[in-house]
């Protein structure tokens, strides 16, 4: 298991869910990009169950994810939906 999430895992995020060449900071790259990254730390805690500190980081990343998904959800109802279905988020 790697530490973090690799430098090619970040581009393909960017190109997949970015909005423009090379946007790295709309919404939906960070909605994406928070979402690879607790998938990454859920595996570490099935494995790691009493990691307390690494569970308190991932209740944060999950509560910086619903931000993002609320501010879409508000402003722009199409995108929204278009990245639940992409990563296949509950909603």
């Amino acid at each position: 298991m790697t530490e973090t999430i690799t430098a090619e895992t970040k581009k393909t995020i960017f190109t997949e869910h970015g909005l423009h060449e090379g946007d790295t900071g709309s919404a939906d790259v960070q909605i994406a990009m928070l979402t690879a990254r607790i998938d990454h730390l859920a595996e570490h805690l099935r494995i790691h169950k009493k990691d307390h500190a690494s569970r308190r980081g991932l209740l944060k990343m999950v509560g910086r994810r619903n931000s993002l998904l609320k501010y879409l959800s508000q402003n722009e109802p199409e995108r929204y939906r278009g990245i639940l279905t992409k990563l296949g988020l509950r909603k």
